[in-house]
Protein backbone atom coordinates (compact mmCIF):
# COMPACT_ATOMS: atom_id res chain seq x y z
CA UNK A 1 0.00 0.00 0.00
CA UNK A 2 1.76 2.96 -0.92
CA UNK A 3 1.74 5.20 2.49
CA UNK A 4 1.87 8.68 0.90
CA UNK A 5 0.89 11.33 -1.73
CA UNK A 6 1.79 14.65 -2.68
CA UNK A 7 -0.17 17.62 -3.54
CA UNK A 8 0.23 20.97 -4.11
CA UNK A 9 -0.28 24.21 -1.74
CA UNK A 10 -1.72 27.72 -2.76
CA UNK A 11 1.10 28.97 -1.23
CA UNK A 12 3.87 27.26 -3.64
CA UNK A 13 1.79 25.14 -6.22
CA UNK A 14 4.86 23.87 -7.05
CA UNK A 15 5.29 22.18 -3.91
CA UNK A 16 4.28 18.69 -2.84
CA UNK A 17 3.01 17.91 0.56
CA UNK A 18 3.38 14.21 2.12
CA UNK A 19 0.14 13.38 3.00
CA UNK A 20 -0.38 9.78 4.61
CA UNK A 21 -2.40 6.98 3.24
CA UNK A 22 -3.04 4.77 6.53
CA UNK A 23 -3.02 5.28 10.40
CA UNK A 24 0.83 4.16 10.52
CA UNK A 25 1.27 7.78 8.76
CA UNK A 26 -1.13 10.03 10.08
CA UNK A 27 -1.13 9.14 14.31
CA UNK A 28 2.38 10.28 14.29
CA UNK A 29 1.61 13.62 12.38
CA UNK A 30 -1.76 13.76 14.95
CA UNK A 31 0.73 14.04 18.04
CA UNK A 32 3.04 16.49 16.34
CA UNK A 33 -0.15 18.41 16.01
CA UNK A 34 -1.26 18.35 18.93
CA UNK A 35 1.63 20.48 20.56
CA UNK A 36 1.17 23.27 17.85
CA UNK A 37 -2.58 23.08 19.11
CA UNK A 38 -1.58 23.07 22.67
CA UNK A 39 0.35 26.18 22.14
CA UNK A 40 -2.51 27.69 20.10
CA UNK A 41 -4.88 27.39 22.65
CA UNK A 42 -5.56 30.60 24.08
CA UNK A 43 -5.83 31.81 20.68
CA UNK A 44 -8.18 29.78 19.03
CA UNK A 45 -10.43 30.78 22.44
CA UNK A 46 -10.01 34.16 21.99
CA UNK A 47 -10.31 34.48 18.44
CA UNK A 48 -13.14 32.22 18.21
CA UNK A 49 -11.68 29.94 15.14
CA UNK A 50 -8.82 27.94 14.04
CA UNK A 51 -6.09 30.19 13.60
CA UNK A 52 -5.46 30.33 9.50
CA UNK A 53 -2.23 28.79 9.66
CA UNK A 54 -3.32 26.17 11.56
CA UNK A 55 -6.32 25.44 9.48
CA UNK A 56 -4.49 25.67 6.52
CA UNK A 57 -1.27 23.03 8.10
CA UNK A 58 -3.75 20.72 8.99
CA UNK A 59 -5.41 20.36 5.68
CA UNK A 60 -2.34 20.29 3.82
CA UNK A 61 -1.39 17.26 6.24
CA UNK A 62 -4.50 15.83 5.12
CA UNK A 63 -6.48 16.46 8.42
CA UNK A 64 -9.88 17.66 6.51
CA UNK A 65 -9.70 14.15 3.86
CA UNK A 66 -9.48 11.49 6.72
CA UNK A 67 -13.03 10.22 5.78
CA UNK A 68 -13.34 11.33 1.98
CA UNK A 69 -13.65 8.36 -0.55
CA UNK A 70 -10.00 7.90 -1.86
CA UNK A 71 -11.29 8.67 -5.60
CA UNK A 72 -11.40 11.83 -4.42
CA UNK A 73 -7.70 11.45 -3.16
CA UNK A 74 -9.08 11.21 0.52
CA UNK A 75 -7.46 8.94 3.22
CA UNK A 76 -11.30 6.83 3.61
CA UNK A 77 -9.65 5.91 6.89
CA UNK A 78 -11.27 2.94 8.87
CA UNK A 79 -13.28 4.79 11.51
CA UNK A 80 -11.93 3.23 14.92
CA UNK A 81 -8.67 4.54 13.09
CA UNK A 82 -10.44 7.99 12.78
CA UNK A 83 -11.43 8.07 16.40
CA UNK A 84 -8.11 7.27 17.59
CA UNK A 85 -6.56 10.43 15.41
CA UNK A 86 -9.62 12.82 17.17
CA UNK A 87 -8.84 11.52 20.72
CA UNK A 88 -5.43 13.03 20.33
CA UNK A 89 -6.44 16.10 19.33
CA UNK A 90 -9.36 16.02 22.05
CA UNK A 91 -7.09 15.95 24.49
CA UNK A 92 -5.23 19.47 23.73
CA UNK A 93 -8.39 21.35 21.96
CA UNK A 94 -12.21 20.83 22.12
CA UNK A 95 -13.17 23.14 19.37
CA UNK A 96 -10.42 21.61 16.85
CA UNK A 97 -11.08 18.28 17.59
CA UNK A 98 -14.68 19.45 17.11
CA UNK A 99 -13.81 20.76 13.64
CA UNK A 100 -11.92 17.92 12.62
CA UNK A 101 -15.32 15.50 13.61
CA UNK A 102 -17.84 18.12 11.84
CA UNK A 103 -15.68 18.38 8.83
CA UNK A 104 -14.14 15.18 8.03
CA UNK A 105 -17.78 12.98 9.19
CA UNK A 106 -19.87 15.63 6.50
CA UNK A 107 -17.23 14.88 3.96
CA UNK A 108 -18.54 11.20 3.86
CA UNK A 109 -21.23 13.11 1.90
CA UNK A 110 -19.19 13.37 -0.82
CA UNK A 111 -20.47 9.37 -1.90
CA UNK A 112 -23.43 10.65 -2.01
CA UNK A 113 -23.02 14.16 -4.01
CA UNK A 114 -23.34 13.97 -8.36
CA UNK A 115 -19.55 12.82 -8.25
CA UNK A 116 -18.46 15.79 -10.77
CA UNK A 117 -19.69 18.39 -8.55
CA UNK A 118 -17.67 16.22 -5.65
CA UNK A 119 -14.66 16.11 -7.81
CA UNK A 120 -15.21 19.81 -8.39
CA UNK A 121 -15.31 21.14 -4.57
CA UNK A 122 -12.80 18.32 -3.38
CA UNK A 123 -10.02 19.34 -6.58
CA UNK A 124 -9.31 21.79 -3.74
CA UNK A 125 -6.57 20.23 -1.28
CA UNK A 126 -7.35 22.72 1.20
CA UNK A 127 -11.63 22.07 0.42
CA UNK A 128 -13.60 21.83 3.67
CA UNK A 129 -17.46 21.68 3.51
CA UNK A 130 -19.86 23.31 6.33
CA UNK A 131 -23.08 22.52 7.37
CA UNK A 132 -26.08 24.14 9.94
CA UNK A 133 -29.26 22.95 10.53
CA UNK A 134 -32.01 25.01 9.45
CA UNK A 135 -34.32 27.33 11.09
CA UNK A 136 -38.15 26.61 10.08
CA UNK A 137 -38.53 29.34 7.19
CA UNK A 138 -35.32 28.17 4.93
CA UNK A 139 -36.90 26.76 1.78
CA UNK A 140 -36.17 25.82 -1.61
CA UNK A 141 -38.00 26.60 -4.66
CA UNK A 142 -37.49 24.72 -7.98
CA UNK A 143 -36.93 26.99 -10.86
CA UNK A 144 -35.54 26.55 -14.19
CA UNK A 145 -31.99 24.68 -14.07
CA UNK A 146 -32.17 24.22 -10.13
CA UNK A 147 -33.36 25.77 -7.30
CA UNK A 148 -34.40 29.48 -5.48
CA UNK A 149 -32.07 28.97 -1.64
CA UNK A 150 -33.58 31.59 1.15
CA UNK A 151 -33.54 30.92 4.62
CA UNK A 152 -30.98 31.06 7.96
CA UNK A 153 -28.79 27.92 9.43
CA UNK A 154 -27.20 27.76 12.57
CA UNK A 155 -24.18 26.57 14.20
CA UNK A 156 -21.81 26.11 11.03
CA UNK A 157 -18.57 24.82 12.96
CA UNK A 158 -15.77 25.41 10.73
CA UNK A 159 -16.90 28.51 9.16
CA UNK A 160 -13.72 30.30 8.77
CA UNK A 161 -12.06 27.80 7.12
CA UNK A 162 -15.02 26.19 4.73
CA UNK A 163 -14.38 27.15 1.43
CA UNK A 164 -18.00 25.43 0.59
CA UNK A 165 -21.59 25.76 2.42
CA UNK A 166 -24.46 22.69 2.46
CA UNK A 167 -27.79 24.02 3.35
CA UNK A 168 -29.99 21.32 3.95
CA UNK A 169 -33.57 22.66 3.05
CA UNK A 170 -37.36 21.28 2.52
CA UNK A 171 -38.16 21.73 -1.43
CA UNK A 172 -41.31 23.53 -1.69
CA UNK A 173 -43.60 23.89 -4.14
CA UNK A 174 -42.95 25.89 -7.73
CA UNK A 175 -46.02 28.20 -6.22
CA UNK A 176 -44.51 28.67 -3.08
CA UNK A 177 -47.57 26.72 -1.13
CA UNK A 178 -45.18 24.94 1.43
CA UNK A 179 -43.70 27.92 3.39
CA UNK A 180 -47.10 30.32 2.24
CA UNK A 181 -44.71 32.03 0.25
CA UNK A 182 -45.18 33.69 -3.38
CA UNK A 183 -43.92 32.29 -6.30
CA UNK A 184 -40.01 32.73 -6.39
CA UNK A 185 -39.18 34.04 -10.36
CA UNK A 186 -36.80 32.04 -11.93
CA UNK A 187 -33.24 33.62 -12.87
CA UNK A 188 -33.02 35.25 -16.18
CA UNK A 189 -30.18 33.23 -17.22
CA UNK A 190 -29.94 30.55 -15.29
CA UNK A 191 -26.70 28.59 -15.48
CA UNK A 192 -27.96 25.41 -16.78
CA UNK A 193 -29.43 24.06 -20.01
CA UNK A 194 -32.63 22.53 -18.13
CA UNK A 195 -35.34 24.70 -19.44
CA UNK A 196 -37.95 23.12 -16.57
CA UNK A 197 -37.83 23.04 -12.87
CA UNK A 198 -36.35 20.04 -11.78
CA UNK A 199 -38.38 16.80 -11.83
CA UNK A 200 -37.05 15.11 -8.89
CA UNK A 201 -38.07 17.73 -5.83
CA UNK A 202 -39.44 14.81 -3.01
CA UNK A 203 -38.56 15.78 0.80
CA UNK A 204 -35.77 18.00 1.97
CA UNK A 205 -32.47 18.32 0.22
CA UNK A 206 -28.89 19.15 0.07
CA UNK A 207 -27.88 22.83 -1.52
CA UNK A 208 -23.95 23.23 -2.20
CA UNK A 209 -22.76 27.14 -2.35
CA UNK A 210 -19.17 28.14 -2.57
CA UNK A 211 -18.81 30.30 0.93
CA UNK A 212 -18.58 33.40 -0.98
CA UNK A 213 -22.32 33.17 -1.89
CA UNK A 214 -23.57 33.49 1.48
CA UNK A 215 -23.50 35.92 4.40
CA UNK A 216 -21.84 34.41 7.48
CA UNK A 217 -23.85 35.55 11.06
CA UNK A 218 -21.42 36.37 14.07
CA UNK A 219 -23.96 34.48 16.03
CA UNK A 220 -21.51 32.15 18.02
CA UNK A 221 -20.96 34.52 21.70
CA UNK A 222 -20.74 31.26 23.62
CA UNK A 223 -18.48 30.45 26.86
CA UNK A 224 -17.06 26.70 25.47
CA UNK A 225 -15.88 25.58 22.24
CA UNK A 226 -15.50 29.05 21.27
CA UNK A 227 -12.94 27.94 18.57
CA UNK A 228 -15.28 26.10 16.35
CA UNK A 229 -16.19 29.35 15.04
CA UNK A 230 -20.20 27.73 14.93
CA UNK A 231 -21.43 31.17 13.43
CA UNK A 232 -24.63 31.09 11.51
CA UNK A 233 -24.97 31.65 7.51
CA UNK A 234 -27.66 33.41 5.87
CA UNK A 235 -28.66 33.13 1.93
CA UNK A 236 -31.18 35.36 -0.04
CA UNK A 237 -32.28 34.32 -3.45
CA UNK A 238 -29.70 32.57 -4.07
CA UNK A 239 -29.85 30.22 -7.55
CA UNK A 240 -28.21 26.89 -7.09
CA UNK A 241 -27.78 24.54 -10.04
CA UNK A 242 -29.41 21.13 -10.25
CA UNK A 243 -26.02 19.77 -10.01
CA UNK A 244 -25.18 20.81 -7.03
CA UNK A 245 -27.87 19.85 -5.02
CA UNK A 246 -28.40 15.94 -3.97
CA UNK A 247 -30.97 13.97 -1.19
CA UNK A 248 -28.88 13.43 2.00
CA UNK A 249 -30.19 9.89 2.23
CA UNK A 250 -29.30 8.26 -1.71
CA UNK A 251 -27.22 5.96 -2.51
CA UNK A 252 -23.31 6.04 -2.71
CA UNK A 253 -21.67 5.53 -5.69
CA UNK A 254 -18.77 4.83 -3.36
CA UNK A 255 -18.69 1.56 -1.85
CA UNK A 256 -16.49 2.08 1.11
CA UNK A 257 -17.89 0.62 4.71
CA UNK A 258 -17.74 3.97 5.41
CA UNK A 259 -20.36 5.22 3.72
CA UNK A 260 -23.02 2.21 4.78
CA UNK A 261 -22.85 3.78 8.41
CA UNK A 262 -25.65 6.34 8.69
CA UNK A 263 -24.03 9.60 9.25
CA UNK A 264 -25.83 10.14 12.41
CA UNK A 265 -23.75 7.63 14.13
CA UNK A 266 -20.32 8.85 12.81
CA UNK A 267 -21.19 12.22 14.25
CA UNK A 268 -22.19 10.60 17.83
CA UNK A 269 -19.36 8.08 17.90
CA UNK A 270 -16.88 11.35 16.65
CA UNK A 271 -18.38 13.98 18.99
CA UNK A 272 -18.92 11.30 22.17
CA UNK A 273 -14.69 10.89 21.37
CA UNK A 274 -14.37 14.41 21.70
CA UNK A 275 -15.99 14.86 24.99
CA UNK A 276 -14.27 12.04 26.29
CA UNK A 277 -10.89 13.04 25.23
CA UNK A 278 -11.76 16.52 27.03
CA UNK A 279 -12.71 14.76 30.12
CA UNK A 280 -9.74 12.98 30.37
CA UNK A 281 -8.22 15.81 30.12
CA UNK A 282 -9.60 17.48 33.13
CA UNK A 283 -8.99 14.43 35.22
CA UNK A 284 -5.43 15.14 34.33
CA UNK A 285 -5.71 18.99 35.45
CA UNK A 286 -7.61 17.65 38.59
CA UNK A 287 -4.64 15.29 39.37
CA UNK A 288 -2.34 18.19 38.91
CA UNK A 289 -4.03 20.63 40.96
CA UNK A 290 -4.57 18.45 43.86
CA UNK A 291 -0.88 17.70 43.88
CA UNK A 292 0.04 21.40 44.96
CA UNK A 293 -3.23 22.70 46.51
CA UNK A 294 -4.00 23.21 49.58
CA UNK A 295 -7.23 24.04 51.22
CA UNK A 296 -6.87 26.71 54.08
CA UNK A 297 -5.90 25.76 57.24
CA UNK A 298 -6.14 21.98 56.42
CA UNK A 299 -2.51 21.87 56.32
CA UNK A 300 -3.41 18.57 54.11
CA UNK A 301 -2.80 18.61 49.93
CA UNK A 302 -5.68 17.98 48.51
CA UNK A 303 -4.37 14.73 46.82
CA UNK A 304 -3.86 13.53 50.33
CA UNK A 305 -7.57 13.54 51.62
CA UNK A 306 -10.00 10.79 51.21
CA UNK A 307 -12.84 13.34 49.29
CA UNK A 308 -10.46 14.15 46.83
CA UNK A 309 -9.16 10.53 46.20
CA UNK A 310 -12.78 9.32 46.20
CA UNK A 311 -13.93 11.91 43.65
CA UNK A 312 -10.99 11.31 41.18
CA UNK A 313 -11.01 7.69 41.54
CA UNK A 314 -15.04 7.54 40.74
CA UNK A 315 -14.45 9.98 37.78
CA UNK A 316 -11.10 7.72 36.50
CA UNK A 317 -13.70 4.47 36.65
CA UNK A 318 -16.92 6.46 34.68
CA UNK A 319 -14.15 7.57 32.27
CA UNK A 320 -12.73 4.21 31.16
CA UNK A 321 -15.93 2.28 31.38
CA UNK A 322 -17.39 5.16 28.87
CA UNK A 323 -14.24 4.73 26.97
CA UNK A 324 -14.26 0.60 26.70
CA UNK A 325 -17.78 1.00 26.09
CA UNK A 326 -17.60 3.57 22.57
CA UNK A 327 -14.64 1.98 21.18
CA UNK A 328 -16.53 -1.24 21.50
CA UNK A 329 -19.56 -0.08 19.76
CA UNK A 330 -18.07 1.67 17.78
CA UNK A 331 -15.73 -1.53 16.36
CA UNK A 332 -18.94 -3.54 16.46
CA UNK A 333 -20.58 -1.64 14.09
CA UNK A 334 -17.36 -1.15 11.72
CA UNK A 335 -17.12 -4.67 11.50
CA UNK A 336 -20.57 -4.91 10.73
CA UNK A 337 -20.33 -2.44 7.77
CA UNK A 338 -16.83 -3.71 6.58
CA UNK A 339 -18.09 -7.77 5.95
CA UNK A 340 -22.08 -7.07 5.13
CA UNK A 341 -21.88 -3.59 3.29
CA UNK A 342 -24.98 -2.78 5.46
CA UNK A 343 -26.54 -2.43 8.76
CA UNK A 344 -29.38 -4.50 10.80
CA UNK A 345 -31.56 -2.09 12.27
CA UNK A 346 -31.16 -4.10 15.42
CA UNK A 347 -27.18 -2.70 14.30
CA UNK A 348 -27.95 0.75 13.61
CA UNK A 349 -30.08 0.55 17.10
CA UNK A 350 -27.72 -0.87 19.09
CA UNK A 351 -24.93 2.21 18.64
CA UNK A 352 -27.42 4.58 17.49
CA UNK A 353 -29.30 4.93 20.70
CA UNK A 354 -27.15 3.72 23.40
CA UNK A 355 -24.23 6.21 22.29
CA UNK A 356 -25.94 8.91 22.82
CA UNK A 357 -26.88 7.85 26.20
CA UNK A 358 -23.12 6.81 27.13
CA UNK A 359 -22.54 10.73 26.56
CA UNK A 360 -24.86 12.44 28.25
CA UNK A 361 -24.46 10.40 31.41
CA UNK A 362 -21.08 11.65 31.64
CA UNK A 363 -22.28 14.50 33.94
CA UNK A 364 -22.14 12.51 36.59
CA UNK A 365 -18.27 11.55 36.25
CA UNK A 366 -16.49 14.73 34.75
CA UNK A 367 -18.09 17.18 37.36
CA UNK A 368 -15.66 15.77 40.52
CA UNK A 369 -12.68 16.34 38.81
CA UNK A 370 -14.21 20.06 37.70
CA UNK A 371 -15.08 20.65 40.80
CA UNK A 372 -11.58 20.05 42.64
CA UNK A 373 -10.22 21.96 39.62
CA UNK A 374 -12.44 24.57 38.73
CA UNK A 375 -11.14 28.46 39.47
CA UNK A 376 -12.44 30.55 41.93
CA UNK A 377 -12.73 34.39 42.71
CA UNK A 378 -9.53 34.91 44.26
CA UNK A 379 -5.78 32.76 44.26
CA UNK A 380 -6.71 31.95 48.16
CA UNK A 381 -8.68 28.52 47.72
CA UNK A 382 -11.91 28.31 50.36
CA UNK A 383 -11.58 25.81 52.79
CA UNK A 384 -14.72 24.04 52.07
CA UNK A 385 -13.85 23.05 48.31
CA UNK A 386 -10.07 23.56 47.89
CA UNK A 387 -10.78 24.88 44.48
CA UNK A 388 -8.63 27.69 43.20
CA UNK A 389 -7.32 29.78 40.16
CA UNK A 390 -6.23 28.03 37.36
CA UNK A 391 -4.02 28.32 34.17
CA UNK A 392 -6.39 29.89 30.66
CA UNK A 393 -6.27 26.82 29.39
CA UNK A 394 -7.61 24.70 32.03
CA UNK A 395 -10.86 26.95 32.39
CA UNK A 396 -10.95 26.30 28.60
CA UNK A 397 -11.49 22.68 28.64
CA UNK A 398 -13.57 22.99 31.81
CA UNK A 399 -15.94 24.83 29.95
CA UNK A 400 -15.35 23.26 26.94
CA UNK A 401 -16.78 20.28 28.42
CA UNK A 402 -19.53 21.54 29.77
CA UNK A 403 -20.57 23.30 27.10
CA UNK A 404 -20.57 19.83 24.75
CA UNK A 405 -22.81 18.55 27.22
CA UNK A 406 -25.56 21.30 26.73
CA UNK A 407 -25.11 21.30 22.94
CA UNK A 408 -25.02 17.54 21.93
CA UNK A 409 -27.53 16.73 24.81
CA UNK A 410 -30.03 19.25 23.55
CA UNK A 411 -29.55 17.42 19.88
CA UNK A 412 -30.46 14.03 21.35
CA UNK A 413 -32.37 14.22 23.89
CA UNK A 414 -35.61 16.28 22.74
CA UNK A 415 -34.21 20.04 22.16
CA UNK A 416 -32.71 22.44 20.40
CA UNK A 417 -33.65 26.29 21.16
CA UNK A 418 -31.29 27.06 18.34
CA UNK A 419 -33.33 26.15 14.99
CA UNK A 420 -36.19 25.32 17.35
CA UNK A 421 -35.88 21.90 15.98
CA UNK A 422 -36.93 18.82 18.25
CA UNK A 423 -35.36 15.65 18.56
CA UNK A 424 -37.56 13.44 16.55
CA UNK A 425 -37.39 15.97 13.67
CA UNK A 426 -33.58 16.09 13.87
CA UNK A 427 -33.39 12.33 13.82
CA UNK A 428 -35.73 12.21 10.91
CA UNK A 429 -33.86 14.70 9.05
CA UNK A 430 -30.15 12.94 9.38
CA UNK A 431 -31.62 9.91 8.21
CA UNK A 432 -32.21 6.91 11.16
CA UNK A 433 -36.00 5.99 10.31
CA UNK A 434 -38.24 4.40 13.40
Amino acid sequence: MTTATAIATDADPGAGVSIPQDIAGYLPAARRFAGQVAAAADRIDAERQLPPELAADLADAGFFRLLLPRALDGAELPHPDFLRILEIFAGVDASVAWCLNQNNVFATSAARMPPDTARQIWQEPRAVVTNGPPTPACRAVPVAGGYRLNGRWNLSSGSDHATWIAALAPVAAADGAHNGATPAASPPAAPSSADSPPADTAGPRILLMPKCQVQIVDSWQVSGLRGTGSFSFEVADQFIPQEHTYIQDGTPWADGALYVIPRTLLFAAGFATVALGVARRSLEIAIEVAGRRMPYRSGVLLRDQQTTQRAIGEAHAWHSAAHAFLQDRAAAVWDAADRQRSLTLEQRMACGWRLPTAFARRRRWWMPPIRCAAPAPSTRATPSSGVSRICTSSRNTCRGIMCITKRRGSIFWGWSRRGRFKGRAWRRIEGIKP
